[in-house]
């Protein structure tokens, strides 16, 4: 009988921009953000609520889910993705390349986010598909270093703030059953995405 699941990979993480209309949620636009070093889930939840009766706790009603963080980390994000992700204009030429500027006309857009968990049991390798229905990502910062002797490789860390989205239900998180590959998972990550 298995004992449990032990994460040990994160991968292929992935963006849709996410719309609501007619009761339902649709993304567009799906890409790969980059390459998954890691992601970590903050999240925030009601206080539980007991009630008690001949003295001692008859009831309990658990605590929900009310918001939260993503932190992801990447290789490096893709220029598409990030303009995407910033809700950057269209670009202005400068010597005939293509310059984005960060300005009032930006407009960041929710966006669901996709990525894949890879866990062992009982010496077996599984891939879950993990969907995040509505996420804002905040302004994507710069942490830059001069090679020593040495090359130290630098990451890109994205954080966005995790939202119920507008269905009827108000889902913030999609878990599928593991799979036998990562391509595997990934096409359920793509199907939820939209293309």
């Amino acid at each position: 009988m298995a004992n449990g699941q032990v994460i040990t990979g994160f991968s292929k993480p992935k963006v849709a921009v996410y719309s609501y209309a007619s009761n339902a949620v649709t993304y567009a636009s799906r890409m790969a953000l980059a390459r998954g070093v890691s992601v970590e889930l903050s999240l925030e939840t009601s206080d539980t609520t007991d009630f008690h009766a001949d003295n001692v706790v008859a009831e309990s009603a658990g605590g929900v889910f009310t918001g939260g963080t993503v932190t992801l980390t990447v290789d490096g994000l893709k220029e598409e993705a990030r303009r995407l992700l910033m809700g950057l204009p269209a670009a202005e030429k400068v010597n005939d390349v293509d310059v984005y500027v960060y300005d009032d006309r930006q407009v960041i857009p929710y966006v669901g986010v996709g990525f894949v968990v890879r866990v062992m049991e009982n010496g077996i390798t599984s891939y879950i598909p993990y969907v995040l229905t509505k996420v804002i990502f905040e302004e994507d910062g710069l942490s830059a270093e001069t090679q020593g002797e040495s090359i130290e490789f630098q990451t890109s860390e994205l954080t966005g703030t995790l939202m119920r989205d507008d269905t009827a239900n108000h889902a913030w998180r999609k878990i599928g059953a593991g799979q036998t590959t990562e391509a595997a998972a990934e096409a359920v990550i793509d199907s939820i995405l939209g293309a």
